[in-house]
């Protein structure tokens, strides 16, 4: 009996030892499980990531809608900012036209009062003038047929 011996006794003890505690269908059963746990984070990571995606082309859907709708908002801005522009330039150039008819009206007014006064100074001075010729020349029998003329003139057209 030697010693190799005694290590094959012990070796076949061990593994009656084994079999008798159920090591290996323990071992087995620890194994199972961890690989049922592994494949449970496995699904749970796949669904997770499916949910990811998911999520990841709505917002990307929400992202385009909301870049369609600025591009929009812009795009109505620009149409309202030009509106105003064009807007803005009719009104100036009307009250521009305005302005200037306003003006020239002044400028007629004024030309036809400064004629006006022209020629009311011109009347005022022939009638001064006839006058003093008329009252160098004419005597006074002139004077008085003058003067009856112009009063039934005036009557005549009174009347």
């Amino acid at each position: 009996m030697d010693a190799t011996f005694f290590a094959l006794v012990g070796l076949v003890l061990f593994l009656a030892l084994l079999a008798y505690l159920k090591v290996p269908g323990m071992m087995a059963k620890s194994l199972d499980a961890r690989a049922d746990k592994i494949r449970d984070e496995l699904a749970e990571a796949k669904r997770l990531r499916e949910e990811a995606q998911h999520l990841l082309a709505e917002y990307q859907r929400k992202r385009k809608e909301a870049e369609a709708e600025a591009a929009a908002i812009v795009s109505a801005a620009e149409r309202e900012a030009a509106a105003l522009t064009a807007e803005a330039k009719q009104k100036t150039e009307e009250f521009i036209a305005r302005r200037n008819a306003l003006s020239e009206q002044k400028i007629k007014q004024a030309e036809s009062e400064a004629v006006n006064a022209v020629r009311s100074a011109a009347v005022d001075l022939a009638i001064a003038a006839a006058e003093k010729v008329l009252v160098k020349k004419a005597d006074d029998g002139v004077q008085q047929a003058l003067f009856n003329a112009s009063v039934s003139e005036v009557k005549s057209r009174l009347n």
